[in-house]
């Protein structure tokens, strides 16, 4: 392992003003978005929808720092011939890859996932590295149960079992693991409860990736938000999210870590991006703190393209917008009002 290979690619994903598009939805997954649009989910239809995306110039090269990419995609060629891959590299930006395999339910814990994928992951990653990889992502669900016993310390422990493993083989590789251990925002849980569930988990995380020797320096954190449950009656302000989130980060993350993408998790493009820009105007912070944003960044160009040939330019305009907002995000430099501009 090359530490200070490591690094320096992970500094550069969370370069200042840039960040992460997460385009590694599984075939599940964008068949759902594509039934949205009412676009049928073929090889053909992924590829020319990532393709839009991959050729968005502006966006790619001036706001994305790097593409989180699903096995499907990153063997496959753009409609000229020119990989996927490449498109990305050339824009400026690092090619990822999910390397999770999905979940599965978690033996002796009813309601609960643990997500599974490492059987010859070494092998996986030897191939990803080969075709241009440099970073990779592992995806850990941690549900709140409407009663106390959910999550429990099995599912939190295993999972984050896992997370350690997956992150030491990618450094061996040589590629730099984007570690997300996610607390969903499914219930009606409030902000005081996520934030408690999300610290045992964080705490949890770094205890293991110590067992196992990652490479702090060498990583990404790619967490969920101090936030409160979808269907919560008491839901956060911005502030409060944002001020909640730093505590949470100071009191768990060591500060080799070089920086933190934060996911999306199902909040509306507007509150994603609200909720970063108020972080970062906090300020003072040992790591960079950007977006690694599926839905929030592909909602808007999804609808926009809506599988049509004709509306490319539209697709890729709705993107570039929304990564401009999340750009300015990570500066602390949004506001409102620059989307009713847009607008």
């Amino acid at each position: 392992m090359n530490l200070a290979d490591l690094n320096k690619v992970a500094l550069a994903m969370v370069t200042p003003g840039k960040g992460i598009l997460a385009a590694d939805e599984s075939s599940g997954t964008i068949k759902k978005r594509f039934d949205a649009i009412r676009v049928e989910s073929t090889e053909q239809s992924r590829r020319d929808y990532r393709e839009m995306l991959f050729r968005s110039t502006e966006a790619m090269s001036q706001y994305i720092s790097g593409v989180i990419l699903y096995d499907e995609t990153i063997w496959q060629d753009a409609a000229d011939g020119t990989p996927l891959i490449k498109l990305i590299e050339q824009s400026g930006a690092i090619p990822g890859i999910k390397v999770d395999e999905g979940t599965q339910a978690l033996p002796g814990c009813p309601g609960e996932l643990v997500t599974v994928g490492l059987d010859r992951l070494a092998e996986r990653l030897k191939k990803y590295y080969e075709r241009g990889a440099r970073f990779a992502k592992w995806r850990a669900v941690i549900d709140i149960g409407q009663g106390t016993g959910i999550p429990s310390m099995t599912a939190i422990h295993v999972n984050a079992h896992a997370l350690a493993r997956y992150a030491a083989l990618c450094q061996a590789a040589q590629i730099v693991p984007i570690v997300e251990p996610e607390v969903l925002m499914d219930g009606d849980h409030d902000i005081d409860r996520c934030y408690e569930v999300t610290e045992r988990v964080l705490n949890e995380t770094f205890q293991e990736l110590r067992l196992q020797r990652v490479a702090l320096e060498g990583m990404i954190l790619k967490p969920n938000m101090a936030i409160a449950g979808k269907k919560s009656a008491k839901q956060a302000s911005a502030q409060e999210v944002a001020e909640k989130t730093i505590r949470l980060l100071k009191a768990c993350v060591p500060a080799a870590v070089p920086g933190i993408a934060f996911l999306s998790g199902g909040q509306s493009d507007a509150d994603a991006t609200a909720h970063l820009s108020a972080m970062n105007r906090i300020g003072n912070l040992p790591w960079n703190l950007t977006f690694s944003y599926g839905r929030a960044l592909q909602a808007a160009p999804q609808k926009a393209w809506s599988g049509k040939a004709e509306n490319v330019a539209a697709g890729q305009r709705a993107f570039t917008h929304r990564a401009r907002m999340n750009s300015l995000a990570s500066k602390g430099e949004w506001k409102a009002d620059l989307e009713q501009k847009a607008a």
